[in-house]
């Protein structure tokens, strides 16, 4: 198992939420609501007349259990890979853990999950509700002691937090919430204390409420997420800096931290006081397409269901029946492992098929090529695709309907030009083919430049296609790592991090009509991301500018602006929308560096910036403006009198 990452790396200078008491007190109301809610009705048998379908083979790190296996055989296999994965950060494991419809755990003997690193728990049911798990599925705070070493909670100056909680997820199922066994303060709640490249997906949590906050072990940091399609009545957001909630249903939201944001929420918040708290509320999601999923129909058979997209929606996709879209046959797939030649992977696409790729790392030396309309790439576990010798491992051609979703690309020790492409290149030679109600669309897909190894990539995401939803991106340059740097001189290596883990731009966006919900870019050394496409719509950013700038030339444009704006949208564009944005500093090289605008914007009316703010991570380091010299200085100085002693975010409302 490598050495896992410092607390230091993402720890320092990040502030509680100011609210987490009344987190806390909503834990009262939570279980006696708890207490009154509805027995869930009995689950489905399992599927087909002579017993569970067998399950095809998807490899030694995919796992199918059946509702005849013992709770305690289940509960041990999940233990097991929870163990090998909970402090495995920077690894290369990967697991599936998938239930076929039914019932798992009694009240007597719950089924209690805990989920680590590329870990993927999903129900093969058509709706959440044919696998009912009784018991959790969970993701708690790791605890670390001085050295950077794991630690058990509550030792000796143990510091526990979820910051560094990614690359997991849990999806297509309920959970009938039950702690017995746990001690008192996990009772009434599931546990899902997580930061980026996490997504809940079509998850209905019964019987208690959900907290995206471990107040058990701390409370402590938390640094955002993902939920979509699913179900829940108190949700506990206590310390999550930010967080983006889109077509699900709520029965209460207790707090907000510096930027939350939901579309499409039956039961969100109100934002009219913005930034007090500071939510952001849309009624509708604009575009919406939810993630393909696997499921096992009555008669045993393995299917992938790929969802239709919607226009101004809300709510669940499953409420009022099945999921409106496409099933497609998983003998209609072609199954996928590593070590699998390219070459072998684009004739299958070539044939037809679609790709299902199995939990594991892929090292992909020339372009995984998917040029066919309607096609579906799906992966498990966290799959990861790593650029070799400059490759760019995905290229999508413009045609609609194109899926991709579950998917990690990794850049390599060679510089890629990209790590993802979506379409051809403005002016490149091609017809070009988009239709607005079959988007190309991109779920759960994240980039990584550095990390387990040196990476080096121009650009990670460039999207040329029209009509494209990205529906919840990581993009990562890896601010901590195991790349064995040299820390003599620096902090976590980044005295040779700057100079050798290259990420200029997390995501170029080319494409006209093209939505993202849940864009996540952070720490690339120039603009993070660039949006020259007419009428983009962003339904919440989030940014962390790069630590690791070791000079103020180092960080300042050609032509003399102190360095990058983290979002950009080119100086042509007419028409423009964000809900939702922030920008964070932390210059932990070198205090002295000045960044002058978070955003960079034409000032026209079809452009609107709505609720956007930046921050200082109480540490060094200094954003001038909001947007375009807009709004107030942030630079880690806390306002005189202020009660936590932190520096409050700079807001601004609406530009223009």
């Amino acid at each position: 198992m490598p050495p896992v990452a410092s607390p230091l790396a993402r720890i320092v200078g990040l502030v509680l939420a100011w609210s987490v008491g009344l987190a806390l007190a909503s834990l009262a109301a939570t279980s006696a609501t708890a207490a009154a809610s509805a027995a869930p009705s009995s689950a489905p048998p399992a599927p087909g007349a002579s017993g569970p379908a067998a399950a095809p083979d998807l490899g030694d790190r995919v796992t199918v259990f059946d509702p005849t296996m013992p709770t305690s055989e289940i509960q041990a296999a999940a233990d097991a890979i929870h163990a090998r994965q909970v402090d495995n950060e920077m690894g290369s494991d990967r697991y599936s853990l998938l239930f076929l419809p039914g019932t798992y755990g009694t009240a007597e003997e719950p089924l209690q999950i805990k989920v680590g690193y590329y870990t993927e728990v999903a129900g093969l049911g058509a709706s959440p509700s044919d696998v009912r798990i009784n018991g959790k599925v969970e993701v708690y705070n790791r605890c670390f002691d001085a050295a950077g070493d794991p630690a058990e909670v509550g030792s000796e100056g143990a510091e526990c937090f979820a910051l560094n909680n990614f690359w997991r997820s849990v999806s297509n199922l309920t959970i009938d919430v039950n702690a017995a066994g746990q001690d008192g303060c996990r009772g009434g709640n599931n546990f899902w204390a997580v930061s980026q490249a996490v997504s809940m997906r079509r998850v209905d949590v019964r019987g208690g409420g959900l907290t995206l906050m471990d107040y058990c072990s701390g409370p402590s940091f938390a640094s955002g997420g993902f939920i979509a399609d699913s179900r829940a009545g108190t949700v506990i957001n206590g310390s999550q800096q930010q967080w983006i909630t889109r077509n699900s249903e709520v029965g209460e939201w207790t707090n907000a931290v510096w930027n939350q944001v939901f579309a499409g929420v039956v039961g969100a918040p109100a934002d009219g006081a913005y930034p007090d708290p500071p939510y952001t509320t849309l009624d509708r999601t604009p575009l919406s397409r939810e993630k393909p999923y696997l499921f096992v129909d009555d008669d045993g058979t393995w299917n992938v269901r790929v969802p239709s997209a919607q226009q101004s929606s809300r709510g669940t996709s499953w409420a009022d029946g099945p999921t409106a879209g496409r099933t497609v046959p998983l003998s209609r797939f072609h199954v996928v492992a590593p070590g699998d030649p390219v070459g072998e992977i684009n004739r299958a696409l070539a044939r037809g098929q679609h790709l299902l790729l199995t939990p594991g790392v892929y090292d992909v030396d020339r372009s995984i090529a998917v040029k066919r309309p309607d096609t579906v790439v799906l992966g498990m576990g966290q799959a990861t695709l790593t650029a070799v010798g400059g490759a760019t491992p995905l290229e999508l051609a413009d045609r609609p309907g194109i899926v991709v979703a579950g998917v990690t690309v990794d850049a390599g020790t060679v510089e890629s030009a990209t790590l993802m492409r979506v379409g051809n290149p403005h002016g490149r030679a091609g017809e070009r083919l988009s239709d607005p109600r079959n988007p190309t669309t991109l779920s759960d897909v994240y980039f990584r430049v550095g990390g387990p190894h040196v990476g080096r990539a121009d650009v990670a995401l460039e999207v040329n296609s029209d009509h494209v939803l990205i529906d919840h991106t990581w993009v990562w340059r890896a601010d901590h790592g195991i790349e064995d740097f040299d820390l003599t001189d620096g902090f976590l290596g980044d005295n040779e991090r700057w100079r050798t883990n290259v990420g200029r731009t997390g995501v170029v966006v080319e494409g006209d009509d093209v939505t993202a919900t849940g864009l996540f870019v952070e720490h690339f050394q120039q603009h993070n991301t660039v949006w020259n496409g007419e009428r983009g719509r962003v339904v919440l950013y989030q940014n962390e500018l790069p630590y690791d700038p070791p000079t103020q030339s180092d960080w300042t444009t050609p032509d003399g602006t102190l360095g990058w704006a983290a979002y950009k949208v080119g100086d042509r564009v007419q028409q423009h929308q964000l809900w939702g944005g922030g920008v964070y500093v932390y210059n932990r090289n070198n205090p002295d560096i000045v960044t002058a605008n978070g955003y960079e914007v034409p000032t026209r009316p079809g452009i609107r910036l709505t609720h956007v703010m930046t921050k200082n991570l109480s540490g060094p380091g200094t954003i001038e403006a909001v947007v375009n010299g807009v709004g107030a200085p942030v630079d880690g100085i806390a306002d005189p009198g202020d009660p936590d002693g932190y520096e409050d975010p700079s807001y601004v409302v609406t530009y223009p």
